[in-house]
């Protein structure tokens, strides 16, 4: 009779366990809780200092403090709306089921702007995580006060009112747009400077580079605390909940946009992969870490996941190419 050693049965043991649950894990056998964490990658096509770079440091955070990810790394990728970032993804990220990638409604309006051929279709819709809306302010010592005195200027002379933000194609640039057209300016003859970063068009904001400055409140919040920028208005329907800021339809123009942000996964990943990447997302914003994050930046939660997120996305395309037609952005 052979004898087995026993030490050797064991291994011999483990290892077809170790395979069983390789197996099961790549079909989708198992639950999240029970696969190994993942050390994923997080593309955010924009340069520090935004949005889309907080919402996605904020999201890999929540992650790894969760226990959804060992690690995650992040790669920022600035330019176009977003676009050299896609364009990046698309291209680099094929399959791969542990690349995410931040994006949101200013991406979609990069794209349409720039009649560009990169389309996110190609890529895997996974959630969309917050909304927000924009706050037009100005620099503290600017002899416009308010948004009436922006109006008047605009009126006088479109070209001297100088509005920064985000790529072109970005909310505050369409809401730019929007504003113009419903005070009577031609919306073509707008004024608007476009930066590559948050980080960016808030310093020139500061340094009075620019007449009027957009972006999501929470960019913003710091410096208006401060008193070294101003808030003359937000794109919302309704006052920002604790902020004293008027909105553009109470001082009589009829604009309301609002921003929203999300990720997506690489293009080409199985449904089993999809799915752990949004069990993924789902754990991270259950967490204390998300749940700051959204108090500390004021973003409101606006969590839709897989084909429902997919399917907005296609419908919020169509709605922005239709305002920004109408605004005669393109």
């Amino acid at each position: 009779m052979m004898v087995v050693d026993p030490v050797l049965e064991n291994a011999m043991r483990r290892d077809h366990f170790l395979q069983s649950m390789a197996a099961l894990a790549v079909c989708g056998g198992l639950p999240l809780s029970a696969r190994a964490a993942a050390n994923l990658k997080m593309l955010i096509p924009a340069n520090p200092g935004g949005g889309w770079d907080s919402t996605g440091r904020a999201l890999g955070k929540a992650m790894q403090d969760s226990g959804a990810a060992s690690t995650v790394s992040y790669d920022n990728k600035g330019g176009a709306a977003g676009a050299l970032g896609l364009a990046q993804f698309l291209s680099g990220s094929k399959g791969d089921p542990n690349a995410l990638m931040v994006m949101g409604a200013v991406m979609l309006g990069g794209l349409i702007t720039s009649k560009s051929p990169l389309n996110l279709q190609h890529a895997t819709p996974l959630a969309r995580l917050t909304s927000e809306y924009n706050v037009f302010v100005v620099p503290a010592g600017s002899p416009l006060k308010s948004m009436k005195d922006v109006i008047e200027q605009l009126k006088k002379d479109p070209g001297s009112v100088k509005w920064g933000g985000g790529s072109r194609g970005s909310t505050e640039h369409i809401a730019a747009a929007m504003i113009a057209r419903a005070v009577g300016v031609d919306p073509s003859k707008i004024n608007y400077v476009a930066f590559r970063g948050g980080g960016e068009a808030t310093a020139a904001i500061l340094g009075g580079n620019v007449t009027v400055g957009g972006s999501g409140y929470s960019e913003f919040a710091e410096y208006i605390a401060s008193h070294k920028m101003v808030p003359i208005g937000v794109t919302s329907e309704q006052r920002l909940k604790g902020i004293a800021v008027p909105t553009l339809k109470e001082q009589g123009i009829d604009v309301v946009i609002g921003n929203w942000r999300g990720v997506y996964g690489a293009p080409g990943i199985s449904a089993a992969e999809r799915k752990a990447l949004v069990d993924t997302v789902l754990k991270a914003t259950k967490s204390k870490s998300w749940t700051d994050a959204l108090e500390r930046y004021g973003w409101t939660p606006a969590l839709l996941t897989g084909d429902a997120f997919g399917k907005f996305v296609d419908d919020d395309f169509a709605n922005l190419r239709a305002v920004m037609a109408k605004s005669g952005m393109i």
